[in-house]
């Protein structure tokens, strides 16, 4: 006799669960209670640029996707005794549960931070965050309900649109140019916007060195910008991690130092070590009690362990030298892949010439979607952001962003020449074959590409 696929059960038979139940009657599957999802979490999608680590992370890729910063000039032995110190003389304040404000003698350092951008505070008004990522997902849920508008240049920081779509909040674009967000644009969108009855909640705004489009914000627009919000009763929501690494070792003056109704957000991860995650929200003290709050619910408070490393760190270290050391480290990786650039793209390409951050935003011809080019790229042993990643409305297709902060300049520029090998190829099949059909969309408004070869 044949065994059974499934022993009979001693105790009789055995009722069928739900979903064999209705699998055997035909029905459709019933949801498993554990996958009752909230409805806000149809819109959490996976980042493009998150998705392209694992790939990018091969040693035979040369990586210009990543924003990661490049901690080579960090005086690792002496921040090791500054750690060992901390936890022999405050290991049981700096490991215990803390302030979900955060420390104060780190709100107070922060303040001098901030001080270098013209911004005067109070330490009563900064709040400490797992990075100024967990700021901007709390200043997101203390203003928006589903369906709000929110303001943001096109194209954007990626996690800032991952946050906004995870609070069902609908992202209006705002154009730049080689000088930031263009405030006529922006007047444009808010009267189109108040025509159907709609205020956005707020305008997130990179006012400096901008992710992923490298431009800064001229002098000169910023009082227009706050000034045209203002009028029209719209938020202003500033994040500046790259304001301190400008290449020309010019500071602009912060929106928050023009007006004191500025939610800022800032970051060491950037000026010192990002795996730390101590990002901090400067805000007015109406909002403040709600951020704290909301900080409360999401995390109870920030480690205090990281945020008295920093404390040490700025407190005892020459901070601003090292800042110093980062940026002529980031100028040089930016002169090599503007150098690569010129040699080795094809013509049709434009791209924008940054004097701070981390990266350049470069545009391609006609007929190329970077989206589907870059798995040909991967394979080609170099990876990049596609723009798309960097829009919420399907822009972005004939746009790429490049990252010079973390690899060598000698690999930038073998980066950039493979590129530029898989884009001629690309080219190759467009002139051959034609440009395949796609929506108008899909090209998106074009981002500030100044420089043409």
């Amino acid at each position: 006799m044949p065994q059974s696929a499934t022993p009979p059960s001693p105790f009789g038979a055995v009722p069928a669960g739900p979903a064999a139940a209705a699998a055997a009657a035909g029905a459709p599957l019933p949801v498993r209670p554990s996958e009752r999802f909230a409805a806000r979490t149809a819109g959490m999608t996976a980042s493009e640029i998150r998705a392209l680590f694992a790939v990018a992370s091969r040693p035979e890729v040369v990586s210009l996707a990543g924003g990661m910063p490049n901690l080579a000039a960090l005086p690792l032995d002496a921040l090791a005794a500054e750690v060992a110190d901390l936890v022999a003389r405050d290991g049981q304040v700096a490991l215990q549960y803390g302030s979900a404000q955060g420390v104060p003698a780190l709100r107070e350092q922060i303040c001098e931070v901030m001080a270098l951008e013209g911004i005067r505070a109070d330490p009563d008004d900064v709040v400490v965050t797992v990075g100024s990522q967990m700021a901007l997902d709390l200043i997101t849920r203390i203003y928006c309900d589903p369906g709000d508008v929110v303001l943001a240049e096109g194209p954007s920081y990626v996690g800032a649109l991952g946050s906004f779509a995870a609070y069902q909040a609908r992202v209006v674009h705002v154009a730049m140019d080689e000088h930031g967000l263009v405030p006529e644009l922006l007047r444009d969108a808010l009267r189109s916007l108040a025509a159907e009855g709609i205020t956005p909640k707020f305008l997130y705004t990179i006012p400096n060195f901008h992710n992923p489009a490298g431009v800064t914000l001229a002098v000169e627009r910023r009082a227009e910008v706050l000034e045209i919000c203002a009028t029209h009763g719209v938020a202003v929501v500033e994040d500046n991690p790259y304001g301190l690494l400008g290449f020309s070792g010019r500071i602009y003056p912060a929106l928050r130092s023009l007006d004191r109704d500025v939610v800022y957000l800032g970051s060491f991860s950037k000026t010192f070590a990002s795996g730390l995650r101590v990002g901090w929200a400067l805000v007015p003290p109406a909002v403040r009690d709600r951020l704290v709050l909301a900080a409360e619910s999401a995390a109870l408070c920030p480690p205090s362990f990281t945020q008295m490393i920093v404390s040490r760190y700025l407190g005892a270290h020459d901070w601003r030298s090292q800042i110093k050391t980062y940026t002529e480290a980031y100028r040089d990786r930016r002169d090599a892949m503007l150098e690569a650039l010129e040699a080795h793209m094809p013509e049709g390409c434009t791209w924008n010439v940054p004097d701070g951050g981390f990266y350049v935003w470069l545009s391609v011809p006609e007929g190329v979607d970077t989206k589907a080019m870059l798995p040909r790229a991967v394979t080609g042993r170099v990876a990049y952001a596609s723009g798309t990643g960097f829009y919420a409305d399907g822009f972005g297709s004939r746009q790429l962003r490049l990252s010079y902060c973390y690899p060598t300049p000698e690999r930038i520029t073998e980066g950039v020449r493979r590129l530029a090998g898989v884009l001629e190829a690309e080219l190759d099949v467009v002139r051959t074959f034609g440009s395949p059909a796609r929506p108008a969309l899909g090209t998106g408004p074009q981002a500030p590409s100044p420089h043409t070869p």
